[in-house]
């Protein structure tokens, strides 16, 4: 397989000569029908709003062709070394998905392994919720807290958050995450709930990850002080590699394993969602979204990328950053569930494509991820949105939207529901954005030709949600391969993990590094 800088390909070169499209005069109501796909699970990818007709998008197809990019997709589906940073393959699709073929490490099927993860988690969570498994002091257990920071907390939150309305009355446990290591976000949770009836899962793959072992032991501590006859053993479970010092530790009910090649922001799927998702909400709702997922992943296989919506979304993106010129893209749902849905996709799409080297290591010569921002519908209207109407840069725009709302309970003021009315707001801005208004008072005047794509379906379900999360991953894999890096390291994070262990022990050379903790009392 070649592995070529976007730079080097000869139809990224016949992109940049192609005519820019204006939206604000190409978006119609034929358009509106035809530029759509199936995106997985119910789910649709609407793109009639971006700035591509059909002769960009034949070059795009002649792009992926040529970056073989469902063929590098193909090789994480068979196991090859696709994070070259750090040596390891890339497995998260494995979570809820068959390969064509066994992938095996050290004499182990890895699907069989992930499976088999999950097999035990959702017996570990029947009997938490039959009560055969109890807290400390004989009571049962009806909060689950996950202590993680990042991946271990950014994804799970985002879809427990998500699916909790969509599951209602059969809800099995209410989760809370704790996730800073600011005192004050740990305080928040623990003083909130019953510690007799908490069951805690600790996530970590090392087994050593500072602010998640800082907020155990403030757990822990806050246990023996709520309580001296609790047995914090008997409250906790792990989430962590085989080899870490909390596997099969005696500090835990049970420990569930992850392993190198799944990497945080992609864990969802792995037991670090699996364990908290599935005592929450049941392993019913966890497989269906897990189904969702793979429903997605399978689509995103498909070459012509007319049939394949993370491609398709994936290759316009690359077109409006490396050749409009697009900085930012903005995240929308129209759908209070997904309020921290951006904040995932935050890390899912800077961490892993925020690089500017290629998977050699060598520099490159253009742009890479964008900046990713967000917030739910209708309240960003009343927030950004006037820097996105009317600002000096265009921002691109991702809307979400749903036809039913998820607990279905609603009201009919002035001749229409809330729902309704969400909705409304939600293809007002999508028009407004597109089309813009002419007014002689500048300050009235909507330039428009402000791009955004649409991804809908029935209602936010746990299949729909899958699929909105694999579109979202495959998406950002789709981009890494176009612009030759490697989206599955993070290097970027470690310097100011390296630093603040120096602050912590006193022992650093920079003095300029010492002077400014000094300011913090440390």
């Amino acid at each position: 397989m070649e592995y070529r800088n976007l730079d080097h390909l000869k139809s990224f070169k016949i992109l940049k000569g192609s005519k820019p499209v204006n939206i604000k005069s190409e978006l119609n109501e034929e358009r509106v029908d035809t530029y759509e796909m199936e995106a997985g699970s119910s789910l649709k990818f609407n793109y009639a709003a971006l700035p591509v007709n059909d002769h960009i998008i034949t070059i795009l197809q002649k792009l992926s062709i040529e970056q073989d990019l469902v063929e590098k997709f193909k090789l994480i589906l068979s196991g090859e070394t696709m994070n070259p940073g750090e040596g390891r393959k890339v497995l998260h699709h494995l979570t809820r998905m068959d390969p064509p073929s066994p992938v095996m490490f050290k004499g182990k099927d890895l699907r069989e392994f992930y499976s088999e993860q999950q097999d035990r988690i959702n017996i570990f969570a029947g009997k938490v919720h039959s009560g055969q498994v109890r807290g400390s002091t004989g009571k049962k257990f009806t909060t689950v807290v996950q202590i993680g920071i990042g991946g271990s907390d950014l994804g799970p939150r985002a879809i427990y958050i998500a699916l909790k309305e969509a599951v209602g009355k059969e809800l099995m446990m209410n989760a809370k995450f704790i996730s800073n290591v600011d005192p004050d976000d740990g305080a928040s949770v623990l003083s909130d709930i019953d510690m007799e009836t908490a069951l805690f899962i600790l996530v970590s793959k090392s087994g050593t990850t500072q602010e998640t072992l800082a907020n155990r032991d403030l757990a822990v501590r806050w246990m023996n002080k709520k309580n001296s006859d609790l047995n914090p053993a008997k409250h906790m479970i792990a989430v962590t590699s085989a080899t870490s010092p909390l596997a099969e530790s005696d500090d835990f009910l049970d420990s569930f394993y992850i392993d190198d090649f799944i990497g945080g922001r992609y864990s969802s799927t792995s037991a670090v969602g699996g364990a908290v998702l599935t005592l929450a909400f049941g392993k019913n709702v966890f497989h269906e979204f897990l189904k969702g997922a793979a429903d997605s992943d399978m689509k995103a296989l498909e070459p012509d990328i007319r049939k394949n919506a993370p491609l398709m979304d994936a290759l316009i993106g690359v077109y409006m950053r490396n050749i409009l010129d697009y900085s930012v893209c903005a995240v929308l749902p129209y759908s209070q569930g997904m309020a921290r849905f951006p904040a995932h996709l935050q890390q899912l799409d800077m961490e892993s494509n925020g690089k500017s080297v290629n998977r050699n290591g060598d520099p490159i010569d253009y742009k890479t991820g964008p900046v990713i921002f967000g917030e739910p519908g209708t309240n960003g209207q009343h927030s950004f949105y006037q820097l996105l109407h009317q600002g000096t840069d265009i921002i691109p725009l991702q809307f979400f939207g749903f036809i039913k709302s998820q607990q279905e309970v609603d009201i009919v003021i002035e001749e229409t529901t809330n729902q309704t009315k969400l909705n409304a707001n939600l293809t007002a801005q999508i028009i407004a954005f597109a089309k813009g208004s002419t007014n002689v008072n500048p300050n009235k005047n909507f330039a428009g030709g402000r791009p955004s794509s649409l991804l809908y379906g029935e209602q936010l379900s746990p299949a729909a949600l899958g699929s909105i999360l694999s579109h979202y991953e495959n998406k950002v894999m789709f981009q890494g391969f176009m612009w030759n890096i490697n989206s599955f390291d993070q290097e970027g994070v470690q310097l100011g993990k390296i630093l603040t262990k120096q602050i912590l022990s006193g022992k650093s050379e920079d003095k300029t590094l010492l002077k400014f903790a000094s300011k913090l009392k440390i």
